[in-house]
């Protein structure tokens, strides 16, 4: 098996990549940067510029199964512009595939791409699962709502089209939990707001294992990126103290101070989304980090 994977160098690709050779599997990847570019039998680089809709061929020679994760990151400053950039890099290389696999001979037959649980709307009591079809209508809701619009172009190309839509990545290489961990290893750790909402979290080696899981079984449907015991921001920063031996005792972070350093992005902090996992586990995917407690544990530790 040989897959494509576009977004490989990210924090998620990488384990995905890294568990793709640990099972033998062997990796294509696209990459906008021909210094990442490397050649060897089981990971071969080819570049892409989805801004000027370029792409070298050969990246689907033998390739099975795309994994698709390319996308930039939101934790950074919602200005005009960027905004911009969120939205056309999930959609620009969606296209820029979708039209290349019309124009080509190949032998892709699905597709797993990421998504994102910003597409529910923010609640304190909904539990949601994929059936909810009333969507976020706030920017985050609105891009995740065209990236599964632009990924649904795959099916007309007979493509078997599987989303995972993914919530808060827990990793010890970087992403959140690092921001989380720095302030409060000082004695500075607070929730944000009421510390009520619901914060949908995997450990980062489920989330890669349920790729590979998808795209193992050719599983197709809409799947959420997230394990099975969603915690409060109270009780994931308090749970991250425990794990540190850190005391967490200041006041909750007000909204409106969050705002005004962060600006529109301040919503990333405060949106509340409970979010079921059973679909995954009904199709006999196996969580190795069911709790909390055990994941910061895990990736926490010395």
């Amino acid at each position: 098996m040989r897959v494509l994977i576009t977004g490989a160098t990210g924090l998620i690709g990488q384990e995905i990549v890294r568990l793709c050779h640990e099972k033998g599997i062997e990796v294509n990847y696209l990459t906008t940067r021909i210094s990442k570019i490397q050649q060897t039998e089981n990971y071969k680089g080819f570049h892409w510029d989805p801004k000027t809709q370029e792409i070298d061929i050969s990246c689907f020679n033998d390739v099975d199964v795309i994994i698709h994760l390319a996308g930039a990151t939101v934790t950074k400053r919602w200005t005009k512009t960027y905004k911009k950039e969120i939205l056309s890099s999930r959609i620009e290389p969606t296209k820029l595939l979708i039209h290349t696999l019309k124009s080509i001979p190949h032998n892709i037959k699905q597709v797993v791409s990421a998504s994102a649980i910003g597409i529910y709307p923010d609640s304190l009591v909904n539990y949601y699962d994929q059936s909810y079809d009333a969507y976020n209508d706030a920017f985050l809701g609105r891009v995740v709502q065209a990236w599964e619009q632009a990924i649904d172009g795959f099916s007309e190309l007979n493509i078997t089209v599987s989303k995972i839509r993914i919530g808060l990545v827990l990793s010890n290489r970087g992403g959140a939990l690092q921001e989380m961990v720095k302030p409060i290893k000082i004695g500075l750790g607070a929730a944000f707001g009421s510390g009520k909402q619901w914060q949908s979290w995997i450990h980062i080696q489920d989330l890669a294992n349920m790729f590979l899981y998808v795209a193992e079984k050719r599983i197709h449907h809409v799947f959420n990126g997230v394990a099975p015991n969603p915690v409060s921001n109270n009780e994931l920063i308090k749970t991250i103290g425990k794990v540190l031996n850190k005391p967490v005792f200041l006041p909750n972070i007000p909204r409106f101070f969050m705002k005004l350093v962060l600006g529109e992005m301040h919503t990333i902090l405060f949106d509340s989304q409970r979010v079921s996992s059973k679909k995954i586990e009904n199709k006999g995917f196996y969580f190795r980090f069911h709790h909390l407690r055990p994941a910061l544990a895990d990736l926490l530790k010395d």
